[in-house]
């Protein structure tokens, strides 16, 4: 069984990979948000709604991961709602830009995927709060002005490019980068196995998606003929998709460079994680990645 964390309280499942055809040339599929719906997003996402995504039946705790201490510059939980009425969690982060107002997560927390009557699910109140913990707003809440994925990515169901960028306003004059930090990100090949740090905000027992979990573990990448994927045998509940997969980690600065996000997990009888996966970031993705400052 394997989930794609849109947490709330309970986890979405996932299909079995999709194949996608890689293309040569490829595009982005952008949502802009409108202001009226912007001011709509910050109306919907009180304290109260926030904490209230982790309620209900959740997952068994964690027992490989643990919960984060230190700085994490950039780490911070994305909420969203979809047309269905439901409210969700995942992870993001900021990435260096131009504008600075760029976060990275995965493709699946911004794209509803289709309904049981192939109609588009659409999402709404899209906000970030960096550095978020148990409730505190450290850096306050940034609301998405628009976000995107790569035309390669197909939906929830497929793990192909699985990735997002979203542009956030900039808060009080402030943008995001230069109040709560970035983490670097590289799209350069990297070798396997490697070191790796994962993080984020699991919507489980343990959490409830209030605080941010860190997982040390190294991750392998597995390549077949429909995508390349970095696996890890790390335990993070929903509610870590997008969360970052940062190699040459230092705890001292709680930085590193960001080489995948999280995108899945596999489930055993008991709903608890036994590993995740990322997919490999792309051309594709690298090309979304520089488009980013334009949304």
């Amino acid at each position: 069984m394997t989930w794609k964390a849109l947490s709330t309280t309970g986890l979405v499942l996932a299909a079995a990979l999709v194949a996608a055809p890689a293309q040569a040339e490829t595009g982005q599929v952008v949502t802009k948000v409108s202001e009226p719906d912007r001011a709509a997003a910050l109306a919907h996402w009180t304290p109260e709604r926030m904490k209230s995504v982790g309620d209900g039946d959740l997952p068994p705790a964690e027992q490989i991961s643990k919960p984060y201490e230190g700085q994490a510059p950039g780490v911070g939980r994305l909420f969203m709602s979809n047309s269905n009425g439901e409210d969700h969690s995942c992870t993001a982060t900021v990435v260096p830009s131009e504008t600075k107002d760029v976060v990275l997560t995965a493709g699946h927390c911004v794209n509803g995927g289709l309904d049981r009557w192939d109609r588009p699910i659409k999402i709404l109140n899209v906000v970030f709060v960096p550095g978020y913990d148990r409730g505190a707003q450290p850096h306050g809440v940034f609301t998405a002005r628009a976000f995107a994925w790569s035309d390669t990515y197909s939906g929830p169901s497929s793990g192909l490019d699985d990735d997002a960028v979203i542009a956030l306003d900039p808060l009080g004059g402030k943008h995001v980068q230069d109040v709560a930090g970035s983490q670097d990100v590289s799209f350069d090949t990297v070798g396997s196995p490697v070191d790796a740090t994962t993080l984020g905000y699991p919507v489980s027992e343990f959490a409830r998606g209030e605080a941010l979990l860190s997982c040390v573990r190294p991750a392998t990448l597995k390549v077949n003929s429909v995508l390349s994927t970095w696996e890890t045998d790390c335990d993070l509940a929903g509610g870590s998709s997008g969360g970052p997969w940062l190699r040459g980690f230092d705890p001292a600065t709680g930085r590193g460079t960001i080489f995948s996000v999280t995108s899945r997990g596999t489930m055993n009888g008991d709903l608890v994680t036994t590993d995740l996966s990322g997919a490999a970031f792309s051309e594709a993705v690298k090309a979304l990645y520089v488009s980013a400052d334009d949304l």
